[in-house]
């Protein structure tokens, strides 16, 4: 909770300086690190979350060659200082339909046990990206999935000049805790299988000892279109207007959140729990549009806020917010129509998105 609030406000307080700086600033490219950042560690508590049963898996056509481009830096600290990646990615490549943690946290095991296979020495890592076709000799020698169809995939390569593998070392590279170097990484190529078998792909591995080895995982193609905009690119908004009631215990999430509405063209009022919020709402609830309740709080919860929120004025639209999933957020509410859902942390998108369709109804 109190890890999800910190990211909250530094996710947003780096979205707002990205609207402040032009596209020629020396420090933005700085401050749209410090946001990859922070959304990768946002993945990081949501893998958390999985492996605890509580995660959240959002399936939605991406874009691997994105994908990659944006965990460059990432991908060179998590490597040996003696290894180099070097990067083939399609520009014009077809969308996956796929959660974008879990293909991250696939990019990422893949480099990392080729950074182990190559060692203290020197070597390369190439990761590639691509559209191919494949035929059912081709599928007869994959991991998985027994009831692909032949036609075209997207992939992903992965390969590097290490030590390569034997015949039976490729047999059991998949196998929980077994590892070719005793690092401790052992759940990191099962892992790999899992997620692509989820995402009902496939496997191909090459190597030979002494020369190397790659991993070729193939992903069916999206029948979506994935979204364009770019990561890294300030958010566009349209002039909004209205006044809403941000409640929140946590300081630095009240701020940033009343900072990026207030951005956006709206009135904010604020409250640091349930207790000043309904106090508040009480004198001025004609002229509040939505609000914005946090969950978790001392004194009166976002629960018991909600419900004495409703008996003043029963059509009040209110978006919930929380840094656990939406399930479980949501299910104390069940039957009494919220308006949206916010998990964080959130990026001024998905605030504002929430906050006018609640608005709009």
């Amino acid at each position: 909770h109190d890890f999800n609030n910190m990211l909250t406000a530094i996710l947003g307080h780096s979205e707002l300086a990205l609207r402040d700086l032009n596209r020629e600033s020396p420090a933005r490219p700085k401050v749209e690190r410090i946001k990859q950042t922070v959304c990768h560690l946002a993945e990081l508590t949501n893998q958390m979350l999985a492996y605890s049963g509580k995660g959240r898996f959002v399936v939605e056509p991406l874009d691997l060659s994105r994908v990659v481009e944006d965990m460059t830096h990432l991908l060179q600290l998590s490597i040996s200082k003696k290894a180099f990646i070097k990067y083939n990615l399609e520009r014009s490549i077809s969308a996956i339909d796929a959660d974008a943690s879990q293909v991250r946290q696939v990019i990422m095991n893949l480099v990392v046990n080729a950074s182990e296979a190559i060692g203290d020495k020197s070597g390369v890592i190439s990761v590639s990206t691509g559209m191919m076709e494949v035929d059912r000799e081709y599928l007869s020698e994959v991991y998985l999935d027994d009831d692909l169809e032949p036609g075209f995939f997207v992939f992903l390569e992965v390969s590097d000049t290490g030590c390569g593998m034997d015949f039976d070392t490729q047999a059991r590279i998949f196998d929980p805790f077994f590892s070719t170097k005793f690092t401790g990484r052992g759940l990191g190529m099962a892992a790999v299988l899992g997620i692509v078998r989820g995402h009902h792909g496939a496997i191909k591995v090459y190597s030979e000892p002494g020369t190397g080895t790659a991993f070729k995982v193939l992903f069916p193609v999206s029948q979506q279109d994935v979204p364009r905009e770019r990561p890294g690119d300030s958010p566009a908004m349209e002039s909004a207007g209205g006044v809403v009631l941000v409640v929140d215990d946590e300081e630095t999430v009240r701020a940033v959140a009343s900072m990026m509405l207030t951005a956006a063209g709206y009135t904010v009022l604020s409250a640091t729990d349930g207790r000043a919020a309904l106090e508040l709402f009480r004198g001025k609830f004609k002229n509040i549009d939505a609000v914005l309740l946090d969950l978790t709080m001392p004194h009166l919860d976002g629960v018991a806020t909600f419900r004495e929120m409703r008996r003043i004025r029963a059509d009040i639209p209110v978006v919930l917010t929380s840094g656990y999933n939406e399930q479980d957020a949501t299910n104390r509410f069940a039957g009494r129509g919220l308006a949206g859902f916010v998990k964080k942390p959130y990026d001024m998108n998905d605030l504002l998105d929430a906050v006018a369709k609640a608005i709009k109804g």
